[in-house]
């Protein structure tokens, strides 16, 4: 980290010169100026009076943040397809599997199904975009139409099928990240 850049964009942000923020924190301009240019580094006490001046503290100014995406297009979402089961997996959500949620979009072709997946922590929930679908979980198979979702805790081994004679398309959320 630049100390000295991310001190003057804070002096900068708050509309101050730097002889104005050298009188609140009882220095003089020019040791300012050196350590805005990165010429000396202030000691701890001296960082926390500059910081104080500036209206922040040591926590916040050396926490980092990094602006994550918000908004995803379909140039981010990654495709997968298994031509045996029929389906398509496209990952809405890059590198997804970092997060406490995994959102998917799973196509299915007639008669074909997702993998079998087994008892784990977290929850699945499902929406269907498009045609029917039959959940598996445990031993009941449960229908889901157009406009339908289903939910349940990923206690037992649990699996989709396409139900109907055209393509079925569901929005499917796992948490933790399964797929």
């Amino acid at each position: 980290m630049n100390i000295g850049e991310k001190i003057k964009r804070l002096r900068v942000k708050n509309s101050l010169t730097q002889e104005e923020l050298a009188d609140r924190c009882e220095l003089t301009k020019g040791f300012i100026s050196q350590v805005e240019r990165d010429l000396t580094s202030p000691s701890i006490a001296t960082l926390v009076d500059i910081l104080e001046g500036l209206g922040t503290n040591l926590k916040d100014f050396f926490n980092e943040t990094v602006d994550e995406k918000l908004v995803f297009t379909k140039d981010d979402v990654f495709e997968s397809e298994n031509s045996e089961l029929k389906y398509t997996l496209k990952w809405l959500i890059p590198n997804a599997q970092k997060n406490n949620m995994e959102p998917i979009l799973f196509e299915l072709e007639p008669e074909g199904r997702s993998k079998e997946d087994f008892p784990h922590q977290g929850e699945e929930f499902g929406y269907v975009i498009q045609g029917s679908i039959y959940l598996h979980v445990g031993n009941e198979k449960l229908k889901v139409k157009k406009g339908e979702s289903f939910y349940f805790k990923a206690n037992s081994n649990h699996y989709i099928t396409n139900a109907g004679k055209t393509k079925a398309s569901v929005i499917w959320v796992s948490t933790p990240p399964n797929f």
